[in-house]
């Protein structure tokens, strides 16, 4: 394929300004923010601002034989946005418009490059609620959110990105456009398309419009923070708060390495002399009441010490002090790697006794925060890619925390996707039959394998 051949062929349905074949700008579009992960230098990025420019982009790339990265953000931690060698990189970022929020049937319609927290206050505005918040949310986009699966503070209560999306608009890899799923509270009719896209990180077909459900606007939450001495005492209180029938709307954990990451950061107080953090939070009508029962479980778990928020600043100061953990864990070392394995509730102390167990083995420091309400742990192995010994290290133990993920019972991703990073990973947790058939529907949709390769599988 003559690359400039490509570039006249993609300029035939663009506009000059959409095609950018500079090597010193398409190189900033070859990556995401995974360490560890193959990138390859993309042919061009493709910037559309119409469904029917998507469109074109996929015929040309169908017609050449050429490879497609689909790409939002960027801010994933995966490798699923990064380039291959010779691709058309085509970032949805300018497809960035709130098309429709509908108060009486509690959906919004948007394009793929609008940003989560700009939806969130844009719906707020209507009296409703988009609840998926990842930690990039004021950067992230909605079409990477679905090409991920992206979670976030709120799972415990309001789940993850799945559960909100109804219908799609998708462009498949020959350029036909497809739609997918209802605008109705329920519908059942034939297999459920839309759930496949989501999360398939671009490797099925490229969304370019979704439909997403929203709820009323809960009431402004209150949070505490427990302090326990001992990860297994932070764990019995978590599984009390879920097994008594309480519905947080966030039961965060920040472990001491991440607490003391923090404090040197932000000077925010945190008690540097506990073991962990727990924190939870409740939307509900009378929120004091859920604390004062939830400090109680703690207590009775072994918290050494439970400190209801006195109010809303409060309670945004303790939970912006969650949000800021991997900010601040990236400023102990030079590189990062993110994990984001989820064990059932009732191994959560176990993946944190583990984890700390393979910290001590490869003398590394592993920062952990976690959703602990849904089990979805976050090992953050700080490194230095200079020092090869600690890299080898690095890498060892990453994967030594997958595989206790996976043993006791849990999955190697909760919400950051498979892409390069763990897509050898995947394979041993699908298992032979499993992997088979998951790349049999790939072959149906994308029968020439341009679509994000080297990418889940």
């Amino acid at each position: 394929m003559d690359p400039k051949d490509l570039i006249a062929r993609l300029r035939t349905g663009l506009p000059a300004d959409a095609v950018l074949t500079d090597p010193d700008v398409t190189g900033s579009y070859a990556h995401d923010m995974a360490n560890f992960c193959a990138a390859g230098t993309p042919a061009v990025v493709v910037l559309p601002r119409t469904v029917e420019e998507v469109r074109h982009v996929m015929r040309t790339a169908t017609e050449l034989r050429v490879p497609v990265v689909p790409q939002g953000a960027r801010t994933g931690v995966s490798g699923a946005a990064n380039a291959t060698d010779g691709c058309i990189v085509l970032s949805l970022v300018k497809m960035d418009r709130i098309l429709e929020i509908n108060p009486v049937d509690r959906l919004a319609v948007v394009e793929p490059g609008v940003v989560n927290a700009v939806l969130s206050r844009a719906v707020d505005a209507h009296g409703l609620y988009y609840p998926p918040d990842p930690s990039s949310w004021e950067t992230c986009t909605i079409g990477g959110n679905i090409g991920t699966a992206a979670g976030g503070l709120c799972c415990v209560k309001y789940g993850v990105t799945a559960e909100y999306v109804l219908g799609l608009d998708v462009v498949l890899a020959d350029g036909r456009l497809l739609t997918t799923g209802r605008r109705t509270a329920k519908g059942v009719a034939g297999y459920d398309l839309t759930r496949l896209f989501v999360g398939s990180e671009g490797s099925l077909g490229v969304v370019v419009g979704a439909t997403l459900a929203l709820r009323p606007s809960p009431p402004q939450q209150l949070a505490l923070v427990a302090e326990f001495a001992s990860v297994a005492a932070a764990g019995r209180a978590v599984c009390e708060i879920m097994a008594r029938g309480h519905a947080p709307s966030l039961l965060e954990l920040m472990d001491r390495t991440s607490i003391r990451a923090v404090n040197d950061m932000a000077q925010m107080g945190l008690p540097e002399t506990t073991e962990v953090l727990l924190l939870a939070a409740f939307d509900t009508p009378d929120p004091s009441a859920d604390l004062a029962a939830v400090g109680a479980l703690c207590e009775e778990a072994g918290a050494t010490q439970v400190v209801p928020a006195e109010g809303a600043a409060e309670s945004d100061l303790l939970l912006q002090a969650r949000r800021l953990a991997f900010t601040a864990l990236e400023r102990i070392k030079p590189a990062m790697l993110i994990d984001d394995v989820c064990v059932p509730r009732s191994q959560l102390a176990a993946m944190l006794e583990g984890t700390t167990a393979i910290a001590g083995k490869y003398g590394l420091t592993i920062g952990v925060c976690a959703h602990a309400g849904d089990g979805n742990t976050h090992p953050l192995v700080c490194f230095d890619p200079a020092d090869a010994d600690e890299e080898r290290r690095a890498r060892e133990s990453f994967d030594e925390i997958m595989a206790l993920g996976l043993a006791l019972g849990g999955t190697i991703t909760g919400e950051h996707g498979v892409g390069v990073l763990k897509k050898e990973w995947l394979a041993r947790e699908l298992g032979p039959v499993g992997l088979e058939l998951q790349r049999g529907i790939k072959g149906v949709f994308d029968p020439l394998g341009i679509l994000n390769p080297g990418k889940m599988f």
